[in-house]
């Protein structure tokens, strides 16, 4: 079988996540380092080594959220000892910035209002907005990255990608949907270093993730899901929106078999989960194409982890309950990440 894989996807990764001039970005020099470099051929090895297709069956479209058993959710709820929860989630707004409106406008308006004086009639409205919006938590669907295998386009676990006018014929997050209670694990970087946020482009490697387990007494272990904060939404309340998509902290591609040994079941992060610039050159998001594509892991984009930083570092405590509910979105290639930590 002739597997392309990230070789090829590279212009298909960069069209799907927006990405457009880097040219204010560098890439940083820590991922060229001979110790944690990254190339196209050790991805494409890692496309086979990581895979977990066919690992829950041939139909399976749940990828590693199986990983979440009711062993799992009764592990989870024995951490609740104060009862405090917090939310995990960042909405949309109509603000006119470089990290929201992104791929469509956001718009939200009255729906039953009386055309001869324009005032509404009732308290009824509706809302629209893209579900990869910048400043939305959202959760990616296992059909939103593909790979190419023989000449076709294929998503996790051999799936051909389906795609029409309704959206993912497979593995859409209505194939993911419903409800899943889990140990939360946070990673929080910016608190670990002694500074606010992480500065753009900083990459997180395997031995800050185990220096942070150190520090924290927290081992990250099959069924979690695992929250790593870089201080994105910190860094843009005291100094506004930046191009975080182009520019961001995140994981390094290097931590890829990390995630998989481990057996993370979500993966959230504050920005876009890739360091940005990713490092890897021919592919800017190997995070997001091989956890998707070939973990079958899901990952959220724009999780809003500051309250829960905030409660987790006054108890010292940073696993927690997590309580996620996906919403049945048919076709959806994505879906708003609505989650609650509770302490």
């Amino acid at each position: 079988m002739r597997h392309v894989g990230v070789t090829v996807l590279a212009f298909i990764a960069t069209l799907v996540t927006g990405v457009g001039a880097q040219s204010t970005f560098s890439v940083h020099p820590a991922t060229q380092d001979p110790a944690v470099r990254v190339t196209l051929p050790l991805l494409a090895r890692w496309e086979r080594e990581l895979s977990n297709w066919g690992r829950w069956g041939p139909a399976d479209q749940r990828g590693t959220l199986n990983l979440i058993t009711p062993e799992k959710t009764a592990q989870a709820a024995r951490l609740v000892r104060e009862g405090l929860s917090v939310t995990l989630s960042h909405f949309v707004s109509e603000e006119e910035a470089m990290d929201s409106q992104t791929f469509s406008p956001t718009e939200h308006w009255m729906t039953s209002v009386d055309p001869a004086t324009g005032l509404p009639r009732f308290a009824l409205d509706a809302i629209s907005f893209s579900l990869h919006d910048g400043q939305l938590s959202h959760l990616d669907a296992l059909c939103h990255y593909r790979t190419e295998v023989d000449g076709r386009f294929v998503i996790f676990n051999g799936y051909p990608q389906n795609l029409d006018a309704d959206g993912c014929k497979d593995l859409a997050i209505d194939r993911m949907a419903g409800g899943y209670v889990t140990r939360g694990v946070l990673i929080d970087m910016p608190l670990m270093k002694g500074v606010d946020w992480l500065e753009p482009s900083t990459p997180i490697f395997v031995s800050d993730l185990e220096e942070w387990e150190r520090f924290s007494g927290v081992r990250v272990q099959p069924g979690d899901m695992l929250l790593v904060r870089t201080g994105r939404w910190a860094k843009r309340e005291r100094e506004g929106p930046w191009a975080y998509g182009q520019g961001g902290a995140g994981l390094h591609a290097s931590v890829l078999p990390w995630l998989h040994e481990r057996g993370v079941a979500v993966l959230v992060g504050d920005a876009v989960n890739d360091v940005q610039p990713s490092g890897v050159e021919g592919i800017n998001r190997p995070i997001h194409q091989l956890t998707q594509v070939n973990l079958g892991l899901p990952i959220v984009d724009n999780g809003y982890l500051e309250d829960v930083a905030r409660e987790a570092a006054a108890r010292r405590r940073w696993e927690f309950m997590v309580s996620l509910q996906i919403p049945r979105i048919v076709g959806g290639t994505a879906a708003p990440f609505n989650a609650i930590a509770t302490f």
